[in-house]
């Protein structure tokens, strides 16, 4: 129980990635508020707690975004962490999309997550917390078909390196550069089992991450007995990333 008697905020923590994440902390002692657009189909839960929900669209910021973290500073006296975990984006090449369309992608992946932390930050300032970004290796390279988001992603990471040096020494900023994460929604962007399994053999440790690894993560990185030291840092979360082809290629050969 490394984070008991902490408070922590998880964006879009109601499914997926977020959802682990939320998991991984409730495990880890902590209290967790859950926040989103909709309510879970189910509690998010672990280790017998349950995470707290409020429903809020990030996109509005603003005064509703400042309400909130005042409402979960109010109710539980303080606030260690904030997990900008929302964000996503649906598949479309640059040129067929409308601009507006690219220009909300940025504003949920970037924008949003900036205004969060902004309203969070006289929380954690009091507390010496901690802000996670989880970010995209669609961010550290070309990402066609999603362009909007991996700029966007790119930006994200920018600027947790930029408010970890404004923000010292009272609150650490650090990013979670994510791979392919096996979640509810795997079968949209894989297809069955079998495409599951081909493509996480694409991955050097031959699997997607799962929620939990990322979820792990983010606590690693919340904890100042662990990660005190650490902030401004990009920690990659993918597996090894992609095999290169020429590893493949190779393969290949020996085996003719």
């Amino acid at each position: 129980m490394e984070l008991n008697g902490r408070v922590v905020v998880v964006t879009g923590g109601t499914r997926g990635v977020g959802a682990g994440i939320a998991r991984s902390f409730l495990a880890a002692g902590a209290q967790v508020v859950v926040c989103a657009r909709r309510p879970p189909e189910e509690p998010v839960a672990a280790a017998g707690r349950e995470a707290s929900f409020a429903a809020l669209d990030l996109r509005e910021g603003g005064l509703a975004t400042q309400d909130f973290f005042a409402a979960v500073a109010g109710r539980y006296g303080r606030l260690d962490c904030l997990v900008n975990n929302a964000g996503g984006t649906p598949y479309r090449l640059l040129g067929e999309g409308e601009a507006q369309r690219h220009a909300r992608v940025v504003e949920l992946n970037l924008l949003a997550p900036m205004a969060a932390s902004l309203a969070a930050y006289p929380w954690l300032r009091r507390s010496r917390g901690s802000v996670v970004m989880i970010g995209s290796v669609s961010g550290t390279r070309p990402s066609p078909g999603t362009a909007a988001y991996g700029a966007a992603k790119a930006g994200l990471e920018n600027l947790a390196r930029s408010m970890a040096v404004e923000w010292a020494p009272e609150v650490r900023v650090n990013s979670l550069v994510l791979g392919m994460v096996r979640t509810e929604l795997a079968h949209l962007h894989y297809g069955d089992e079998a495409g599951v399994a081909a493509v996480g053999a694409t991955v050097p440790l031959g699997r997607l991450a799962e929620p939990s690894d990322v979820g792990a993560a983010a606590v690693f990185l919340a904890c100042d007995d662990r990660a005190g030291y650490v902030s401004g840092a990009s920690l990659l979360v993918h597996g090894g990333g992609e095999r290169p082809a020429f590893l493949d290629a190779a393969t290949a050969n020996k085996e003719k």
